[in-house]
C-alpha cells in the first residue's frame, strides 16, 4: 500500500521493524480482552507481523489489508488497522481497529479510521463498509460512531469469544453516505 499520510499520522504497510511497537499493542490484556486472541507472546506477535507484512492490498474477495498506524511525530507504530474484501458481488468489506491505549483519548483512532474508510470507498471502490465488536466494547461502538458509521444491529449473545457468548455490536457506512458527509480533513 502507498503510504496514506493525515495530520497527525502515517497509514502504511507492516514492515518487520515495525516488532517492538506492535508488541507493545498486543501483549496487553487490555487489548486483547475483545479480541479472537489472549494477550500474545512477541514469539506470537513476531508470527502474527510475518504474516500482516505480506497483507499489502487488496486484489480479491477474502483478502486483508494491514494498516500500520504511524504516529508522525515520533515514527512509532500506535495502531493496527484491517480491511477485510467480504464480497465482490456486494460490493462489502469489514473494517477493524486495534489502538495502544497509551495513546488513547487524542483523537488518533478517529483519524486513522476515517482514513481508512476513504481507501474502502475511494481507491477500492466499496459500495458497503461494515465494523463489528463486541458489545461490550463501548470505546469501539463510540469510535465507530464517531466517524460516521450508523448502528444497525445489536445481537445479543450472537457470538462465542474465548468460550463464552457475547453481544454483537453491527456497525455500517454506504458509499454515498461517505459521499454525503461533510469534508473531512
Amino acid at each position: 500500500m502507498d503510504p496514506v499520510i493525515t495530520e497527525r499520522l502515517v497509514l502504511r504497510s507492516f514492515a518487520e521493524r515495525d516488532l517492538d511497537d506492535l508488541h507493545a499493542i498486543q501483549r496487553r490484556p487490555d487489548v486483547a480482552r475483545h479480541l479472537r486472541w489472549e494477550a500474545r507472546t512477541r514469539q506470537e506477535t513476531r508470527d502474527a507481523l510475518a504474516v500482516r507484512v505480506t497483507q499489502t492490498g487488496l486484489g480479491a474477495e477474502g483478502d486483508n489489508l494491514a494498516v500500520a498506524v504511524e504516529l508522525r511525530a515520533t515514527g512509532r507504530v500506535i495502531g493496527d488497522l484491517n480491511l477485510v474484501w467480504l464480497s465482490e458481488e456486494l460490493g462489502r468489506a469489514e473494517i477493524g481497529f486495534v489502538m495502544n491505549p497509551d495513546h488513547g483519548g487524542r483523537g488518533y483512532a478517529a483519524e486513522a479510521a476515517r482514513a481508512v474508510l476513504r481507501i474502502a470507498f475511494e481507491t477500492y471502490g466499496f459500495h458497503r463498509v461494515v465494523g463489528l465488536c463486541n458489545g461490550a466494547n463501548h470505546p469501539s461502538m463510540r469510535l465507530m460512531e464517531r466517524i460516521g458509521m450508523r448502528r444497525e444491529a445489536f445481537l445479543v449473545e450472537a457470538e462465542m469469544l474465548k468460550g463464552e457468548r457475547v453481544d454483537l455490536a453491527v456497525y455500517a457506512m454506504l458509499r454515498r453516505e461517505w459521499d454525503a458527509a461533510p469534508a473531512r480533513p
